[in-house]
């Protein structure tokens, strides 16, 4: 039994299913069942037939009833990929629980739920330029694997999203959902390494994780900061007038972050290590959207 996640929540979790708004196209079949129209499997709808539509898919029994052509429309059931994209980096250590170790229950819990739906499901744990990789595979009998793998690993390493993302994008030749848990707290920014997912057909999911104590420090005099990842350090007065300031850039920085997937086409939701991570899966991602009822 995993230390990740309880048996109460493994049960509540084999209710679940991931929502996805589109589908990617691929050759083998899965439970999946895709928004895409054409030739399938089962009677989804009806549309007038169109020049160069295929005469084999025109319904004649409703041409001989109307004398107007129409078009059946069905459903496929296709495969579909999950990629659970975990910041593995230095800063990701901060906070009790850590960042790190709140994505890992996260990614355990999602990739178990997809598992159980007979998705394919992956792996990348992002360390710097590199990621640590654990294969997609689909079954219930890979949960052991994956509770495994994110167990084993740890937070290290300097935060270069862009080129760590391009690396997993390259060597990737499924798409399908990609699913990033990370802070966001790129030097380099985020934004790249967000498009290389939305713009490499990948349809794109971003958690963003913070700790309590990252919003709101409590923090007073003098102090030396030290950088999580470069071991950089910064003298600072923690006066009144500076945690306001900080206040303010914070809240510009998450609206941003808001912002930028909005308009690129990319769910997002921001979380704070204080909530269990049981009630971001059963409350707010069901309350987003984000996951359903497997019967409802």
């Amino acid at each position: 039994m995993s230390t990740l996640l309880d048996r109460e929540f493994l049960r509540d979790l084999e209710q679940l299913t991931l929502l996805v708004r589109r589908r990617v196209r691929s050759s083998t079949s899965g439970e999946r069942r895709s928004i895409r129209y054409g030739q399938g499997v089962e009677f989804a709808d009806y549309r007038p037939y169109q020049v160069g539509d295929d005469y084999r898919s025109v319904d004649w029994n409703v041409y001989a009833r109307l004398d107007r052509l129409f078009v059946k429309l069905t459903t496929t059931e296709e495969d579909l990929d999950i990629h659970l994209l975990l910041d593995g980096s230095g800063s990701m250590r901060f906070g009790s629980p850590s960042k790190l170790d709140y994505a890992k229950q996260l990614g355990a819990a999602l990739g178990y739920i997809a598992l159980l739906r007979f998705e394919r499901v992956g792996v990348a744990v992002l360390h710097g330029r590199t990621c640590r990789l654990l294969p997609p595979r689909r079954g219930r009998q890979h949960a052991l694997t994956l509770f495994s793998f994110l167990e084993e690993e740890r937070a290290e390493g300097l935060t270069t999203l862009g080129q760590a993302l391009a690396e997993y994008a390259a060597h990737t030749s499924r798409r399908g959902v990609a699913i990033l848990l990370s802070d966001l707290l790129d030097p380099a920014g985020y934004e790249e390494a967000l498009k290389r997912l939305r713009y490499g057909r990948f349809e794109t999911f971003v958690v963003h994780i913070l700790s309590e104590e990252e919003l709101t420090p409590n923090l007073r005099g003098e102090l030396r900061l030290v950088d999580a990842e470069t071991g950089s350090t910064l003298e600072v007065t923690a006066t009144g007038e500076i945690l306001q300031a900080f206040a303010r850039t914070r809240d510009q920085f998450f609206e941003s972050c808001q912002r930028f997937c909005f308009r690129h086409g990319i769910e997002y939701l921001r979380t704070t290590t204080s909530v269990p991570v049981r009630d971001l899966v059963l409350r707010y991602m069901r309350a987003a959207g984000l996951v359903r009822g497997w019967r409802s």
